[in-house]
């Protein structure tokens, strides 16, 4: 077993995951992250890229750029033309993110899981009333620190309006969903309500911020700034995108819940704990 093994196994034991990446300031530890990370001095960012490739093994087979001036250059790549293929189907929903599928499938009456056996309100998330939601279908993408950061449009939709909610930045990986209920509900996140361009259905997407992740940024909102630098607020939308096109990033790896109305299905191959990449399929339309 090699010392990256050792360590690893570790590591991932719930109980050490959960008191090393949870019981210290998590918004303190947050901003510092995120000021670290823009450091481009070689004895800062050298150091702090070696730990992250030695950690979370990063996948660079499409990455535009190898060799990164920080940390948070490194977090944010983008990748080379083509990297990605959208799932041309217009019946498909696809993937906004490389992901690990986390709880997904029906949202029953208003309720849906982010692991078995712990609920919680959808009303809650949004931070506002479920609406034609409350009996649709859900997916919840969790990016790796390793992958690919951007995010983008699952259908050719319009965004009506985005509603920042500051909150916590608990952990969002498996340790911390099986002790802290609600978690979504309390981390700092982004509810990007949209309809698809052709259909009219609305689909709603909801970055939400974790530990370590220095912020949200949407490429229509927020005037270039994190979002966390405006406050709770509602942002007016009326902005197209094109299915692929890129909205926006988050500054380390976090979670995206992606929640369409009644009638959508979850499509073939989507279950917790697949692997998926930005645009593969992910939910079938009616």
């Amino acid at each position: 077993m090699t010392v990256r093994e050792r360590l690893m196994g570790l590591l991932l034991r719930e109980d050490v995951n959960f008191a090393l990446t949870n019981k210290l300031p998590r918004r303190s530890a947050t901003r510092l992250m995120g000021n670290l990370s823009k450091i481009e001095t070689p004895l800062v960012s050298r150091p702090s890229i070696a730990l992250w490739r030695f950690f979370a093994d990063p996948d660079l087979e499409n990455a535009e750029e190898t060799r990164f001036r920080s940390l948070h250059h490194a977090f944010t790549r983008g990748l080379r033309p083509g990297a990605r293929t959208f799932d041309p189907d217009p019946e498909i929903l696809s993937s906004p993110c490389d992901a690990i599928v986390g709880a997904c499938g029906r949202i029953e009456a208003g309720r849906l899981y982010q692991v078995k056996g712990r609920d919680y309100a959808l009303g809650d998330l949004l931070d506002a009333d479920a609406g034609t939601f409350a009996d649709g279908t859900f997916a919840t993408l969790r990016l790796t620190a390793g992958m690919y950061h951007r995010f983008h449009a699952p259908h050719d939709l319009v965004v009506d309006q985005v509603r920042y909610i500051p909150g916590d930045a608990w952990n969002v990986n498996r340790a911390a969903l099986n002790r802290v209920e609600r978690l979504y509900c309390r981390n700092e996140r982004a509810v990007i309500a949209t309809h698809l361009t052709a259909t009219g259905h609305p689909i709603l997407l909801v970055p939400v911020a974790a530990i370590l992740v220095a912020g949200i940024r949407l490429h229509f909102a927020g005037d270039g700034r994190l979002l966390r630098e405006g406050g709770a607020r509602t942002i007016p939308g009326d902005t197209a995108l094109s299915k692929g096109e890129e909205i926006g990033w988050f500054e380390h790896g976090s979670t995206i819940i992606v929640i369409a109305p009644p009638g959508f299905e979850l499509a073939d191959g989507i279950a917790e704990g697949a692997s998926i990449r930005a645009g593969q399929a992910l939910i079938r339309f009616p």
